[in-house]
């Protein structure tokens, strides 16, 4: 068993044996493979909803998140949005890579890890703050992700088609053209949500007296990952560099926002690692 719960291992079995059926369809268009993939990945989204409303009935009410609980958040999250994305781009390599990302992000959260919480103060307005905070940075580093995959997708593409090394695995990929509009249309949803994320991590500091807070390495890595995200934007809507730059300044962008994640060796806070 790869953890101590044979209902944990089953998620984690039934959902990689979903990627096999994924991979399968995007590599030859099997529909049996595709119909099977994602009737797997419904077991598993409907198993991680009823763990996540557990979760929620047990953490609403108290100020105090854990990574694994962010995590499973944020998987439970990709495997919604491959549902979307399955349902309005039919692009069977873009559900593939998602999915990936969301079996890696669940695998690390299921398997045996030390349990430590990231502990928020009480106070009751600075909690609620908090909340929210939370909730719309887990949102919007899922939506960055997808964002993300994207560009890195549109590179890959990219650089086969100026080398004219075609296979057939690349004509189940999205043309450039769609992979650069929804890459912008997710970070058009992931940019706002990250501000506001930070707007409101930022109030709930200041409302507890914690100004000089705002200078942690954390802190201003997020920022400078979003003041990025708005130079790919204003970039991207101006259309004055070609679509490769555009996709190079989106992940740069989600290269700070990952960086900042994980920065909590020299955080003063957000320590739960």
């Amino acid at each position: 068993m790869l953890t101590q719960d044979w209902l944990t291992d089953a998620v984690l079995y039934v959902y990689a044996l979903s990627l096999l059926f994924f991979a399968s369809d995007a590599a030859s268009g099997s529909r049996s493979a595709r119909k099977a993939g994602t009737g797997l990945l419904v077991f598993v989204w409907v198993l991680q909803t009823i763990f996540l409303i557990l979760l929620l009935i047990q953490r609403f009410s108290v100020a105090e998140l854990s990574l694994k609980d962010f995590l499973f958040f944020v998987s439970w999250l990709l495997v919604s949005l491959s549902f979307l994305v399955n349902r309005w781009l039919r692009a069977e390599l873009l559900v593939l890579f998602v999915n990936v990302v969301g079996f890696a992000v669940l695998a690390m959260n299921l398997l045996q890890r030390p349990h430590r919480n990231f502990v928020l103060s009480s106070w009751e307005a600075a909690k609620r703050l908090l909340v929210v905070h939370i909730g719309l940075i887990t949102v919007s580093f899922a939506v960055l992700t997808v964002a993300a995959i994207l560009g890195g997708m549109y590179l890959f593409l990219h650089e086969r088609l100026k080398k004219k090394r075609w296979t057939p695995v690349l004509s189940r990929m999205p043309s450039l053209e769609l992979i650069d509009r929804y890459a912008f249309r997710a970070g058009l949803i992931g940019v706002p949500l990250l501000f506001l994320s930070l707007s409101t991590g930022t109030a709930a500091l200041l409302l507890d007296g914690r100004a000089r807070s705002l200078l942690d390495e954390k802190v201003l890595l997020s920022f400078a990952a979003g003041i990025l995200y708005v130079v790919y934007l204003l970039r991207r809507t101006a259309s004055g560099d070609d679509g490769t730059k555009v996709a190079r300044w989106n992940l740069i962008g989600y290269a700070l926002l990952v960086a900042a994640f994980f920065a909590n060796s020299v955080s003063a806070f957000h320590r739960w690692m």
